[in-house]
């Protein structure tokens, strides 16, 4: 299977000039039409290291290469997107449009589900990345065919199902995932965002390349990964109890499964001057728990811990990354 990959700077929404650097590796067919995915992973990146000299963590610093790797990871036939902030003060990863309560530093003061912004956003950004890139990937196209014969846009089926999704959140990009968490809890509102624009796109809708609406954004989700997540203050995980009960009361009432898998290193869960970030895991995990048992099982969860034997230092916290298991 071919691909096509890129990075782009996408608008968040319509009324905002914000723009987000996102960085894409999309199926393609051997005739350079977009297929439809058997997963669309969306990973969430977080605060800025640079002038470290370290090599290991320059590269996993790169979007380009963290979306290579969740191709390795989840197999061939996904979608990986990596999305990185829409501003930054200094180092810090500010994620304004999806969460309402952020300091200077995007330091959550709570997560609250009013406005459902982390799900909006992303939504419109997938379907925005894909408006926009249509003028790189035409370029691509005609490269390849080493030809001026125009293809029209369109997209081929690589499965029969619609595509899962499956969402992952790196050290402040965990942020993110707990704001979709909250707001999937609260999801039983049935409105939508708008519907793609027009464009040579216009099959996405209807071949389910990507989820169009709020709502099927939230039935496509699978699986929510956090990796090595962590704040200077609390707020690094869920901790509010309604939010996974209501989660888990939704699991019974559709019939479906969600599995969260907790991933670290200590560099955060052995950081002896922020205890708060193991308390705060220990906490979801007891809460994870919790719902597995309500949902009788169908709320699923899984712990992992990487380089367990070693001191904590910054590149392990990168090299999570590149470690990973999913299975």
């Amino acid at each position: 299977m071919n691909r096509w990959t890129g990075i782009l700077k996408v608008p968040v929404c319509s009324n905002s000039a914000a723009t987000c650097r996102v960085a894409a590796s999309l199926c393609i067919s051997p005739t350079y039409t977009l297929l439809v995915p058997t997963i669309n992973a969306i990973f969430f990146n977080g605060d800025r290291v640079e002038g470290t000299g370290n090599l290991v963590i320059e590269r996993l610093s790169d979007l380009q290469n963290i979306a290579e790797i969740l191709c390795s990871k989840f197999g061939a036939s996904i979608n990986a997107w990596v999305i990185e902030s829409s501003k930054f003060n200094g180092p810090f990863a500010v994620y304004k449009e999806f969460i309402q309560s952020l300091n200077q530093r995007g330091e959550p003061q709570s997560y609250r589900p009013n406005g459902f912004p982390a799900s909006t956003s992303v939504v419109t950004l997938l379907s925005n990345f894909l408006v926009e890139g249509e003028a790189g990937y035409k370029k691509v196209e005609r490269a390849k065919n080493n030809s001026q014969k125009e293809h029209q846009i369109s997209a081929e089926l690589a499965t029969s199902y619609t595509p899962q999704t499956i969402i992952l959140g790196f050290s402040k990009g965990g942020v993110v995932l707990n704001q979709l968490v909250t707001e999937l809890s609260f999801s039983g509102t049935k409105a939508t965002v708008d519907p793609l624009k027009p464009s040579t796109f216009s099959q996405i809708a209807e071949n389910q390349i990507i989820p169009v609406s709020r709502e099927s954004f939230f039935d496509s989700i699978t699986e929510i990964h956090y990796l090595d997540v962590g704040l200077n203050c609390p707020g690094a995980y869920i901790t509010d109890d309604e939010v996974i009960q209501k989660i888990a009361d939704q699991l019974n009432e559709k019939d479906k499964s969600l599995h969260f898998v907790l991933h670290g290193t200590p560099r955060q869960w052995s950081d002896t001057n922020r205890p708060w970030i193991r308390e705060e895991k220990d906490k979801f995990r007891q809460l994870l728990d919790s719902g597995k048992q309500k949902s009788k099982g169908k709320l699923e969860v899984s712990e992992k811990t990487y380089f367990a034997d070693l001191l904590p230092n910054l590149q392990m916290h990168f090299e999570i990354i590149e470690k990973l298991v999913v299975k």
